[in-house]
């Protein structure tokens, strides 16, 4: 259970944006193509959860300090070291060679991926604003998998509206990590401390602003709405204007979005409003 926990499977909820490609490319009229982003999403599974607890090992001295943080199964020494360095790198190669069976190229986003993030654990975590822009990074190579890694041609507007939105998920998670630790910031995560809530709240504020103009601009796209046969998809955006208002709202007044895939699976109002979006983009684009 203890390793279970050490992989973080909540979390594979993110590697969603695999699909991207395969929803809004209409890719699922190919049984091999839905096998192949299949396999893709599997891979990024696994090479995330390699990254979280690559992540674990070397913040573990970090996360004693922090209020929740500290009952991680590295740093309550649940999981010995030794065994959670054997399973990051078990992930890690069942990853690469999960995607290479996929198709070369999506192999090739996953080792980009998880080279990524191990220049953001040793180092890139502690500089501002190029932390977040890193796991923006992180997400973008997920949708680029998923995409041009399976052969379905990228929306660019759908990567600029994955950028913003990720960039976002990134301002909030400080903020709220900035809330729960107050303080004690510094002392957990040293980047924190060049961060300050009033730089964040606009940075969330114009992050926020152009995922919801930039996926606004997609549904009414001329070569959108002649890919899928609508005018209509404009009718989805109220949903994503509500979760992301939501959002804001369960960060300033209810102390939340520290883990945005907690919050998608545990809000009513989200999960009702981002399940009312699949169900109706999905009707739409099919």
């Amino acid at each position: 259970m203890a390793l279970l926990q050490l992989m973080r499977p909540h979390q594979w909820i993110k590697n969603g944006f695999v699909f991207t490609g395969l929803v809004f490319g209409h890719g699922w009229q190919e049984p091999a193509l839905v096998v192949t982003v299949l396999m893709a999403f599997v891979a990024f599974c696994l090479a995330s959860s390699s990254v979280y607890v690559l992540n674990d090992l070397f913040d573990r001295e970090q996360d004693r300090l922090h209020p929740v943080k500290c009952r991680r199964p590295v740093a309550s020494g649940a999981v010995p070291v030794g065994r959670a360095w054997l399973l990051a790198a078990g992930l890690a190669l069942a990853a690469l060679w999960l995607g290479w069976e996929a198709q070369p190229s999506v192999a090739g986003y996953v080792l980009a991926y998880l080279v990524l993030n191990v220049a953001y654990t040793l180092r890139l975590k502690q500089v501002v604003l190029l932390d977040i822009f890193c796991i923006s990074a992180g997400f973008m190579l997920r949708i680029l998998a998923g995409t041009d890694g399976v052969d379905i041609p990228p929306s660019n507007w759908l990567l600029f509206c994955g950028l913003w939105a990720t960039l976002f998920l990134g301002f909030i998670k400080r903020r709220a990590e900035l809330l729960a630790l107050q303080e004690g910031s510094a002392d957990h995560r040293k980047v924190l401390g060049d961060y300050g809530p009033e730089l964040l709240d606009k940075l969330i504020g114009i992050t926020c602003t152009g995922m919801i103009l930039s996926y606004s601009l997609y549904t009414m796209d001329p070569d959108v709405r002649r890919i899928h046969d609508t005018d209509s998809l404009l009718f989805t955006v109220p949903f994503v204007i509500y979760a992301c208002f939501r959002y804001l709202f369960l960060l300033h007044q209810q102390s939340g979005g520290g883990d945005p895939s907690r919050e998608l699976l545990q809000d009513r109002h989200i999960l009702v409003a981002g399940g009312l979006w699949l169900l109706i983009t999905l009707v739409l684009v099919t």
